[in-house]
Protein backbone atom coordinates (compact mmCIF):
# COMPACT_ATOMS: atom_id res chain seq x y z
CA UNK A 1 0.00 0.00 0.00
CA UNK A 2 1.12 3.81 -0.91
CA UNK A 3 0.57 6.11 1.55
CA UNK A 4 0.85 9.12 -0.98
CA UNK A 5 -1.92 7.27 -3.46
CA UNK A 6 -4.71 7.15 -0.96
CA UNK A 7 -7.97 8.62 -1.47
CA UNK A 8 -9.03 10.97 1.36
CA UNK A 9 -11.69 8.35 1.86
CA UNK A 10 -9.04 5.57 2.07
CA UNK A 11 -6.92 7.87 5.00
CA UNK A 12 -9.72 8.71 7.10
CA UNK A 13 -10.12 4.89 7.55
CA UNK A 14 -6.90 4.07 8.62
CA UNK A 15 -7.63 3.84 12.71
CA UNK A 16 -4.39 2.98 14.68
CA UNK A 17 -0.98 3.59 14.39
CA UNK A 18 -0.33 -0.19 13.52
CA UNK A 19 -2.79 0.39 10.12
CA UNK A 20 -0.89 4.22 9.76
CA UNK A 21 2.78 2.10 9.46
CA UNK A 22 1.32 0.02 7.37
CA UNK A 23 0.05 2.25 4.70
CA UNK A 24 3.79 3.47 4.24
CA UNK A 25 3.29 7.27 6.36
CA UNK A 26 5.91 9.32 6.88
CA UNK A 27 6.45 11.98 9.05
CA UNK A 28 6.61 15.34 6.89
CA UNK A 29 7.38 18.66 8.68
CA UNK A 30 4.95 21.62 7.60
CA UNK A 31 7.26 23.05 5.39
CA UNK A 32 8.28 20.48 3.31
CA UNK A 33 4.71 19.32 3.32
CA UNK A 34 4.11 22.98 1.85
CA UNK A 35 6.76 22.76 -0.31
CA UNK A 36 6.23 19.58 -2.30
CA UNK A 37 2.50 20.88 -3.04
CA UNK A 38 3.91 23.43 -4.45
CA UNK A 39 6.26 21.81 -6.74
CA UNK A 40 3.17 19.87 -7.82
CA UNK A 41 1.22 23.11 -8.19
CA UNK A 42 3.57 24.73 -10.74
CA UNK A 43 4.36 21.75 -12.46
CA UNK A 44 0.93 21.31 -13.57
CA UNK A 45 0.45 25.03 -14.07
CA UNK A 46 -2.22 25.69 -11.01
CA UNK A 47 -2.58 28.96 -9.67
CA UNK A 48 -2.38 28.83 -6.22
CA UNK A 49 -3.36 31.83 -4.56
CA UNK A 50 -6.56 32.34 -6.94
CA UNK A 51 -8.12 35.93 -6.64
CA UNK A 52 -5.30 37.83 -6.20
CA UNK A 53 -4.67 40.05 -8.52
CA UNK A 54 -1.71 42.13 -9.61
CA UNK A 55 1.18 40.03 -7.30
CA UNK A 56 1.63 37.58 -10.10
CA UNK A 57 4.78 38.91 -11.72
CA UNK A 58 5.85 41.23 -8.06
CA UNK A 59 4.66 39.40 -4.86
CA UNK A 60 3.23 35.87 -5.72
CA UNK A 61 6.94 34.51 -7.36
CA UNK A 62 8.50 35.94 -3.77
CA UNK A 63 6.18 34.29 -1.60
CA UNK A 64 6.91 31.14 -3.77
CA UNK A 65 10.22 31.02 -3.07
CA UNK A 66 9.91 31.59 0.19
CA UNK A 67 7.99 28.33 0.64
CA UNK A 68 10.50 26.41 -1.12
CA UNK A 69 13.36 28.00 0.90
CA UNK A 70 11.52 26.91 3.88
CA UNK A 71 11.48 30.12 5.25
CA UNK A 72 9.13 31.86 7.37
CA UNK A 73 7.41 34.44 6.03
CA UNK A 74 6.67 38.38 6.97
CA UNK A 75 4.68 40.55 4.59
CA UNK A 76 5.13 44.10 4.72
CA UNK A 77 2.38 46.26 3.05
CA UNK A 78 0.14 49.19 3.47
CA UNK A 79 -3.96 48.41 4.39
CA UNK A 80 -6.02 46.79 2.12
CA UNK A 81 -3.11 45.08 0.14
CA UNK A 82 -4.20 41.64 0.48
CA UNK A 83 -1.99 40.61 2.62
CA UNK A 84 -3.94 38.18 5.25
CA UNK A 85 -6.04 36.96 2.48
CA UNK A 86 -2.66 35.18 0.91
CA UNK A 87 -1.87 33.95 4.34
CA UNK A 88 -5.35 32.44 4.51
CA UNK A 89 -4.73 30.84 1.12
CA UNK A 90 -1.46 28.82 2.01
CA UNK A 91 -3.63 26.57 3.52
CA UNK A 92 -4.73 25.16 0.14
CA UNK A 93 -1.20 24.22 0.04
CA UNK A 94 -1.16 21.82 2.89
CA UNK A 95 -1.96 18.12 2.58
CA UNK A 96 -5.87 17.54 2.87
CA UNK A 97 -5.41 14.93 5.81
CA UNK A 98 -2.78 14.42 8.33
CA UNK A 99 -2.76 11.34 10.92
CA UNK A 100 -2.80 12.74 14.45
CA UNK A 101 -2.76 11.17 17.83
CA UNK A 102 -5.98 11.05 18.96
CA UNK A 103 -6.90 13.03 22.06
CA UNK A 104 -3.57 14.64 22.05
CA UNK A 105 -3.84 18.50 23.07
CA UNK A 106 -1.65 19.51 20.98
CA UNK A 107 -2.23 17.28 17.50
CA UNK A 108 1.13 15.05 17.81
CA UNK A 109 2.45 13.26 14.62
CA UNK A 110 1.88 9.22 16.15
CA UNK A 111 5.59 9.01 14.50
CA UNK A 112 6.98 12.23 16.33
CA UNK A 113 4.92 12.54 19.74
CA UNK A 114 5.61 15.75 21.27
CA UNK A 115 3.36 15.38 24.62
CA UNK A 116 3.74 13.35 27.26
CA UNK A 117 0.29 12.06 27.06
CA UNK A 118 1.27 11.23 23.39
CA UNK A 119 4.41 9.61 24.38
CA UNK A 120 2.52 7.54 27.06
CA UNK A 121 -0.20 6.51 25.36
CA UNK A 122 1.92 5.05 22.41
CA UNK A 123 4.15 3.07 25.17
CA UNK A 124 0.89 1.73 26.33
CA UNK A 125 -1.01 1.02 23.43
CA UNK A 126 2.02 0.69 20.31
CA UNK A 127 0.41 0.09 17.44
CA UNK A 128 -3.37 -0.53 18.66
CA UNK A 129 -2.98 3.60 19.44
CA UNK A 130 -6.00 5.33 18.19
CA UNK A 131 -5.25 7.77 15.27
CA UNK A 132 -7.49 10.69 14.06
CA UNK A 133 -7.27 12.48 11.57
CA UNK A 134 -7.18 16.51 11.08
CA UNK A 135 -8.60 18.26 7.65
CA UNK A 136 -5.97 21.07 6.75
CA UNK A 137 -8.84 24.12 7.07
CA UNK A 138 -8.51 23.38 10.94
CA UNK A 139 -4.69 24.04 10.32
CA UNK A 140 -4.68 27.64 10.30
CA UNK A 141 -4.48 30.03 13.49
CA UNK A 142 -4.77 34.22 13.30
CA UNK A 143 -4.14 36.54 16.08
CA UNK A 144 -4.27 40.21 16.05
CA UNK A 145 -1.33 41.69 17.56
CA UNK A 146 -3.01 44.21 20.13
CA UNK A 147 -0.88 45.75 23.23
CA UNK A 148 -2.74 43.81 25.80
CA UNK A 149 -1.63 40.02 24.40
CA UNK A 150 0.49 38.50 26.82
CA UNK A 151 3.29 35.48 26.75
CA UNK A 152 1.00 33.36 28.21
CA UNK A 153 -1.79 33.89 25.33
CA UNK A 154 0.86 33.28 22.50
CA UNK A 155 3.09 30.35 24.84
CA UNK A 156 1.02 29.39 27.48
CA UNK A 157 1.32 29.29 31.58
CA UNK A 158 0.50 27.20 34.66
CA UNK A 159 -3.16 26.51 35.11
CA UNK A 160 -3.59 26.06 39.09
CA UNK A 161 -6.97 25.37 38.66
CA UNK A 162 -5.90 22.49 36.08
CA UNK A 163 -3.37 21.76 38.88
CA UNK A 164 -5.72 21.12 41.88
CA UNK A 165 -8.76 19.54 39.89
CA UNK A 166 -5.87 17.04 38.82
CA UNK A 167 -4.24 16.78 42.30
CA UNK A 168 -0.72 17.73 40.62
CA UNK A 169 2.37 19.54 41.12
CA UNK A 170 3.38 22.85 39.64
CA UNK A 171 6.52 20.35 38.77
CA UNK A 172 4.25 18.41 36.19
CA UNK A 173 4.06 19.22 32.70
CA UNK A 174 0.45 18.23 32.97
CA UNK A 175 -0.04 21.64 34.95
CA UNK A 176 0.41 24.18 31.36
CA UNK A 177 -1.76 25.61 29.39
CA UNK A 178 -0.93 25.86 26.21
CA UNK A 179 -1.37 28.79 24.62
CA UNK A 180 -2.07 29.88 20.66
CA UNK A 181 1.51 28.93 19.29
CA UNK A 182 1.92 25.35 20.75
CA UNK A 183 -1.51 24.36 19.75
CA UNK A 184 -0.55 25.89 16.14
CA UNK A 185 1.62 22.40 15.99
CA UNK A 186 2.20 21.33 12.70
CA UNK A 187 -0.14 24.46 11.28
CA UNK A 188 0.41 27.73 9.93
CA UNK A 189 0.39 30.39 12.76
CA UNK A 190 -0.54 34.13 11.18
CA UNK A 191 0.54 37.27 13.27
CA UNK A 192 -1.12 40.09 12.09
CA UNK A 193 -0.17 43.78 12.56
CA UNK A 194 3.08 42.41 14.24
CA UNK A 195 4.79 46.22 15.25
CA UNK A 196 1.40 46.42 17.75
CA UNK A 197 2.60 43.52 19.40
CA UNK A 198 4.63 45.20 22.47
CA UNK A 199 8.37 44.43 22.31
CA UNK A 200 8.80 42.18 25.26
CA UNK A 201 6.17 39.77 24.05
CA UNK A 202 7.85 39.97 20.29
CA UNK A 203 11.17 39.17 22.14
CA UNK A 204 9.26 35.81 23.44
CA UNK A 205 9.15 34.46 19.74
CA UNK A 206 12.94 34.52 19.65
CA UNK A 207 13.57 30.70 20.57
CA UNK A 208 10.43 29.47 18.60
CA UNK A 209 11.59 31.20 15.57
CA UNK A 210 14.98 29.95 15.83
CA UNK A 211 14.94 26.71 17.55
CA UNK A 212 11.57 25.70 17.25
CA UNK A 213 11.01 25.44 20.73
CA UNK A 214 9.06 26.81 23.78
CA UNK A 215 9.87 27.32 27.36
CA UNK A 216 7.27 28.05 29.94
CA UNK A 217 7.64 29.44 33.60
CA UNK A 218 11.05 27.90 34.34
CA UNK A 219 9.79 24.40 33.26
CA UNK A 220 13.00 22.19 31.66
CA UNK A 221 10.54 21.69 28.83
CA UNK A 222 11.12 21.39 25.04
CA UNK A 223 9.17 21.29 22.48
CA UNK A 224 10.40 20.96 19.03
CA UNK A 225 7.06 22.86 17.72
CA UNK A 226 6.36 22.38 13.82
CA UNK A 227 4.97 26.06 12.42
CA UNK A 228 4.57 27.92 9.55
CA UNK A 229 4.81 31.51 10.98
CA UNK A 230 3.23 34.10 8.60
CA UNK A 231 3.59 37.46 9.87
CA UNK A 232 1.81 40.51 8.18
CA UNK A 233 2.94 44.40 9.14
CA UNK A 234 2.70 47.87 8.10
CA UNK A 235 5.78 49.87 7.31
CA UNK A 236 7.34 50.41 10.62
CA UNK A 237 6.66 54.67 10.34
CA UNK A 238 3.60 53.37 9.61
CA UNK A 239 2.38 55.34 13.11
CA UNK A 240 4.24 55.51 16.02
CA UNK A 241 2.34 52.53 17.90
CA UNK A 242 5.52 50.38 17.56
CA UNK A 243 8.13 48.58 15.57
CA UNK A 244 9.05 44.97 14.91
CA UNK A 245 12.40 44.77 17.00
CA UNK A 246 15.42 44.13 15.02
CA UNK A 247 16.78 40.51 16.41
CA UNK A 248 13.19 39.49 15.68
CA UNK A 249 13.48 40.97 11.95
CA UNK A 250 16.13 39.21 11.76
CA UNK A 251 15.30 35.63 12.57
CA UNK A 252 11.92 35.99 9.98
CA UNK A 253 13.74 34.22 6.66
CA UNK A 254 11.79 36.27 4.11
CA UNK A 255 10.14 39.62 4.10
CA UNK A 256 7.98 40.09 0.97
CA UNK A 257 6.91 43.89 0.20
CA UNK A 258 3.71 44.29 -0.97
CA UNK A 259 1.79 46.83 -2.89
CA UNK A 260 -1.48 48.46 -4.32
CA UNK A 261 -3.13 48.02 -7.53
CA UNK A 262 -0.68 49.05 -10.52
CA UNK A 263 -3.57 49.83 -12.67
CA UNK A 264 -6.93 50.39 -13.09
CA UNK A 265 -8.14 47.62 -15.00
CA UNK A 266 -6.54 45.32 -12.17
CA UNK A 267 -8.42 47.50 -9.04
CA UNK A 268 -11.29 47.32 -11.29
CA UNK A 269 -11.09 43.28 -11.06
CA UNK A 270 -10.65 43.20 -7.45
CA UNK A 271 -13.18 45.64 -6.96
CA UNK A 272 -15.72 43.23 -9.06
CA UNK A 273 -14.44 40.20 -7.53
CA UNK A 274 -14.78 41.88 -3.72
CA UNK A 275 -17.80 43.77 -3.79
CA UNK A 276 -21.11 42.68 -1.98
CA UNK A 277 -23.83 43.22 -4.37
CA UNK A 278 -25.65 40.02 -3.01
CA UNK A 279 -29.41 40.45 -3.54
CA UNK A 280 -29.18 43.84 -5.32
CA UNK A 281 -30.84 43.91 -8.56
CA UNK A 282 -27.75 44.32 -10.33
CA UNK A 283 -28.84 43.25 -13.28
CA UNK A 284 -31.60 46.10 -13.56
CA UNK A 285 -28.72 48.58 -13.08
CA UNK A 286 -26.34 49.32 -15.83
CA UNK A 287 -22.92 50.67 -14.66
CA UNK A 288 -20.88 52.05 -17.96
CA UNK A 289 -17.07 51.64 -18.06
CA UNK A 290 -15.97 54.99 -17.25
CA UNK A 291 -17.61 54.85 -14.16
CA UNK A 292 -15.64 51.72 -13.10
CA UNK A 293 -12.94 53.56 -14.11
CA UNK A 294 -13.76 56.70 -11.92
CA UNK A 295 -14.40 54.79 -8.92
CA UNK A 296 -10.48 53.20 -9.08
CA UNK A 297 -9.47 57.01 -10.50
CA UNK A 298 -10.74 58.16 -6.61
CA UNK A 299 -8.72 55.71 -5.09
CA UNK A 300 -5.52 56.85 -6.87
CA UNK A 301 -6.02 60.15 -6.76
CA UNK A 302 -6.43 59.53 -2.64
CA UNK A 303 -3.36 57.71 -3.06
CA UNK A 304 -1.38 61.09 -4.41
CA UNK A 305 -3.31 63.78 -2.28
CA UNK A 306 -1.40 66.08 0.37
CA UNK A 307 -4.16 65.69 2.49
CA UNK A 308 -4.19 61.99 2.77
CA UNK A 309 -1.43 60.71 5.16
CA UNK A 310 0.78 58.44 2.30
CA UNK A 311 2.31 56.26 5.28
CA UNK A 312 -0.87 55.31 6.31
CA UNK A 313 -2.17 54.14 2.53
CA UNK A 314 -5.77 54.10 1.02
CA UNK A 315 -6.95 50.69 1.39
CA UNK A 316 -8.76 48.74 -1.61
CA UNK A 317 -11.43 48.72 1.00
CA UNK A 318 -12.26 52.28 -0.45
CA UNK A 319 -13.34 51.38 -4.21
CA UNK A 320 -15.07 48.26 -3.03
CA UNK A 321 -17.41 49.72 -0.51
CA UNK A 322 -17.45 53.04 -3.01
CA UNK A 323 -18.83 50.53 -5.38
CA UNK A 324 -21.62 49.19 -3.38
CA UNK A 325 -22.47 52.76 -2.32
CA UNK A 326 -22.98 53.47 -5.98
CA UNK A 327 -25.22 50.62 -6.66
CA UNK A 328 -27.24 51.78 -3.89
CA UNK A 329 -27.80 54.99 -5.25
CA UNK A 330 -28.90 53.80 -7.85
CA UNK A 331 -30.62 50.93 -6.38
CA UNK A 332 -32.92 53.44 -3.86
CA UNK A 333 -33.50 56.12 -6.82
CA UNK A 334 -35.49 53.24 -8.97
CA UNK A 335 -37.39 51.98 -6.04
CA UNK A 336 -38.48 55.59 -5.29
CA UNK A 337 -39.66 56.31 -8.81
CA UNK A 338 -40.57 52.43 -9.40
CA UNK A 339 -38.45 52.04 -12.33
CA UNK A 340 -37.89 48.68 -13.74
CA UNK A 341 -34.39 49.40 -14.48
CA UNK A 342 -31.89 52.21 -14.70
CA UNK A 343 -28.35 53.66 -15.38
CA UNK A 344 -25.76 54.74 -12.94
CA UNK A 345 -25.02 58.55 -13.19
CA UNK A 346 -22.04 60.93 -12.08
CA UNK A 347 -23.70 62.44 -10.08
CA UNK A 348 -24.47 59.47 -7.83
CA UNK A 349 -21.13 59.88 -6.98
CA UNK A 350 -22.16 61.70 -4.02
CA UNK A 351 -23.60 59.22 -2.16
CA UNK A 352 -20.09 57.67 -2.60
CA UNK A 353 -18.36 60.12 -0.17
CA UNK A 354 -19.51 58.16 3.36
CA UNK A 355 -17.19 55.31 1.82
CA UNK A 356 -14.38 57.19 0.90
CA UNK A 357 -14.49 59.42 4.37
CA UNK A 358 -13.74 56.75 6.54
CA UNK A 359 -11.10 54.73 4.40
CA UNK A 360 -8.50 57.91 4.49
CA UNK A 361 -6.61 58.98 6.90
CA UNK A 362 -5.86 63.06 6.81
CA UNK A 363 -3.08 64.98 7.30
CA UNK A 364 -2.97 68.32 9.39
CA UNK A 365 -4.13 70.25 6.45
CA UNK A 366 -6.49 67.21 5.68
CA UNK A 367 -8.38 67.91 9.25
CA UNK A 368 -8.68 71.42 8.73
CA UNK A 369 -10.19 71.30 4.98
CA UNK A 370 -12.76 67.98 6.31
CA UNK A 371 -13.18 64.61 5.56
CA UNK A 372 -16.22 65.61 3.53
CA UNK A 373 -14.87 68.28 1.44
CA UNK A 374 -11.66 66.52 1.02
CA UNK A 375 -13.70 63.67 -0.97
CA UNK A 376 -15.67 65.08 -2.74
CA UNK A 377 -12.33 66.91 -4.03
CA UNK A 378 -11.09 63.65 -4.66
CA UNK A 379 -13.77 62.56 -6.86
CA UNK A 380 -13.72 66.11 -8.80
CA UNK A 381 -10.03 65.16 -8.98
CA UNK A 382 -10.61 61.74 -10.58
CA UNK A 383 -13.66 63.31 -12.99
CA UNK A 384 -10.80 65.97 -14.32
CA UNK A 385 -8.25 63.09 -14.69
CA UNK A 386 -10.95 60.81 -16.29
CA UNK A 387 -12.55 64.13 -18.65
CA UNK A 388 -9.40 64.08 -20.92
CA UNK A 389 -9.05 59.97 -21.95
CA UNK A 390 -12.74 61.01 -23.88
CA UNK A 391 -13.16 65.25 -24.40
CA UNK A 392 -10.47 67.27 -25.25
CA UNK A 393 -9.30 69.77 -22.45
CA UNK A 394 -11.12 73.18 -22.73
CA UNK A 395 -8.74 74.85 -21.68
CA UNK A 396 -6.35 74.11 -24.92
CA UNK A 397 -10.05 74.05 -26.82
CA UNK A 398 -10.29 78.24 -25.76
CA UNK A 399 -6.89 78.57 -27.94
CA UNK A 400 -7.80 76.36 -30.98
CA UNK A 401 -8.17 77.69 -34.43
CA UNK A 402 -11.06 74.96 -34.87
CA UNK A 403 -13.11 76.61 -32.41
CA UNK A 404 -14.58 76.08 -28.98
CA UNK A 405 -16.66 72.61 -29.02
CA UNK A 406 -18.20 73.39 -25.96
CA UNK A 407 -19.43 76.99 -27.21
CA UNK A 408 -23.51 76.59 -27.20
CA UNK A 409 -23.89 74.37 -23.64
CA UNK A 410 -20.99 77.17 -22.17
CA UNK A 411 -23.50 80.42 -23.75
CA UNK A 412 -26.50 78.70 -22.48
CA UNK A 413 -25.52 78.99 -18.67
CA UNK A 414 -23.65 82.20 -19.34
CA UNK A 415 -27.28 83.61 -20.14
CA UNK A 416 -28.37 82.81 -16.52
CA UNK A 417 -29.93 79.34 -17.31
CA UNK A 418 -28.97 76.75 -14.28
CA UNK A 419 -29.24 72.95 -14.38
CA UNK A 420 -30.20 70.74 -11.43
CA UNK A 421 -29.30 67.10 -10.91
CA UNK A 422 -31.50 65.52 -8.72
CA UNK A 423 -30.16 62.38 -6.77
CA UNK A 424 -33.51 61.00 -6.91
CA UNK A 425 -34.86 62.25 -10.04
CA UNK A 426 -36.93 59.71 -12.25
CA UNK A 427 -34.70 58.66 -15.52
CA UNK A 428 -37.13 60.49 -17.53
CA UNK A 429 -36.74 63.66 -16.31
CA UNK A 430 -32.87 63.00 -16.03
CA UNK A 431 -32.60 62.60 -19.32
CA UNK A 432 -35.21 65.85 -20.43
CA UNK A 433 -32.98 68.40 -18.27
CA UNK A 434 -29.88 67.06 -19.99
CA UNK A 435 -31.73 67.35 -23.09
CA UNK A 436 -32.73 70.98 -22.16
CA UNK A 437 -28.69 72.32 -22.48
CA UNK A 438 -28.58 73.55 -26.16
CA UNK A 439 -25.19 71.97 -28.10
CA UNK A 440 -24.68 69.43 -25.10
CA UNK A 441 -25.66 66.29 -26.95
CA UNK A 442 -23.82 67.28 -30.02
CA UNK A 443 -20.32 67.48 -27.71
CA UNK A 444 -21.07 63.90 -26.71
CA UNK A 445 -22.03 62.64 -30.35
CA UNK A 446 -19.26 64.38 -31.96
CA UNK A 447 -15.75 64.24 -29.12
CA UNK A 448 -16.97 60.69 -28.03
CA UNK A 449 -16.18 57.71 -30.46
CA UNK A 450 -19.22 55.38 -30.43
CA UNK A 451 -21.25 56.42 -27.45
CA UNK A 452 -23.80 53.54 -27.22
CA UNK A 453 -27.23 54.96 -26.83
CA UNK A 454 -27.96 54.25 -23.65
CA UNK A 455 -24.71 56.03 -22.29
CA UNK A 456 -25.46 59.26 -24.15
CA UNK A 457 -26.77 60.88 -21.41
CA UNK A 458 -24.03 59.65 -19.02
CA UNK A 459 -21.48 61.12 -21.16
CA UNK A 460 -23.55 64.01 -21.59
CA UNK A 461 -23.69 64.97 -17.16
CA UNK A 462 -19.79 63.78 -17.33
CA UNK A 463 -19.35 66.55 -19.93
CA UNK A 464 -21.01 68.87 -17.54
CA UNK A 465 -18.85 67.63 -14.62
CA UNK A 466 -15.76 67.71 -16.42
CA UNK A 467 -16.40 71.54 -17.83
CA UNK A 468 -16.86 72.54 -13.75
CA UNK A 469 -13.75 70.66 -13.16
CA UNK A 470 -11.53 73.03 -15.73
CA UNK A 471 -13.36 75.61 -14.22
CA UNK A 472 -15.42 76.33 -17.10
CA UNK A 473 -18.61 75.99 -15.15
CA UNK A 474 -19.83 76.38 -11.29
CA UNK A 475 -21.14 73.51 -9.80
CA UNK A 476 -22.74 73.19 -6.31
CA UNK A 477 -23.75 70.79 -4.03
CA UNK A 478 -27.59 70.73 -2.80
CA UNK A 479 -29.20 68.95 -0.16
CA UNK A 480 -31.15 66.86 -2.71
CA UNK A 481 -28.37 66.85 -5.68
CA UNK A 482 -26.35 68.98 -8.01
CA UNK A 483 -26.44 72.54 -9.38
CA UNK A 484 -24.59 73.75 -12.67
CA UNK A 485 -24.88 77.15 -13.66
CA UNK A 486 -22.35 79.97 -15.23
CA UNK A 487 -19.15 80.66 -13.14
CA UNK A 488 -19.07 84.01 -12.91
CA UNK A 489 -22.69 84.12 -12.43
CA UNK A 490 -22.32 82.20 -9.35
CA UNK A 491 -19.67 84.59 -7.71
CA UNK A 492 -22.09 86.78 -6.89
CA UNK A 493 -24.08 84.68 -4.93
CA UNK A 494 -21.52 82.79 -3.31
CA UNK A 495 -22.93 81.26 0.41
CA UNK A 496 -20.92 80.00 3.10
CA UNK A 497 -19.85 76.17 2.42
CA UNK A 498 -19.39 76.65 -1.38
CA UNK A 499 -17.23 73.70 -2.75
CA UNK A 500 -17.68 74.80 -6.47
CA UNK A 501 -15.48 78.72 -5.66
CA UNK A 502 -12.38 76.96 -3.77
CA UNK A 503 -9.40 77.60 -6.16
CA UNK A 504 -8.36 74.91 -8.41
CA UNK A 505 -4.74 74.36 -6.62
CA UNK A 506 -7.05 73.44 -3.56
CA UNK A 507 -8.84 70.55 -5.29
Amino acid sequence: MDYQTLTPKELTQIKTLGQLKAAGYQSKSIKEELRDNLILKIKRKENVFEGIWGFEDTVIPDIERAILSRHNINLLGLRGQAKTRIARMMTQLLDEYIPVVFGAELNDDPLQPLTTFAKDLIEEKGDNTPIGWWHRSDRYTEKLATPDVSVADLIGDVDPIKAATMKLSYNDERVIHYGLVPRSHRSIFVINELPDLQARIQVALFNILQEGDIQIRGFKLRLPLDIQFVFTANPEDYTNRGSIVTPLKDRIESQIITHYPKSIEIGRRITAQEANLKGKPVENIFVPELMKDLIEQIAIEARGSEFVDEKSGVSARLTISAYENLISAAERRMYMNGESNTIIRIADLIGVIPAITGKVELVYEGEQEGAGLVAYNLIGKAIRKQFVNYFPSPEQKKKSKDGNPYVLPLAWFGEGNELDILASQADKDYKTSLQSVPGLEEVVTQLVKEVPEKEKEFFMEFALHGLAEFSQLSKKVLDTGLQFKDLFSSMFDMGPGDEDDLEEDDL
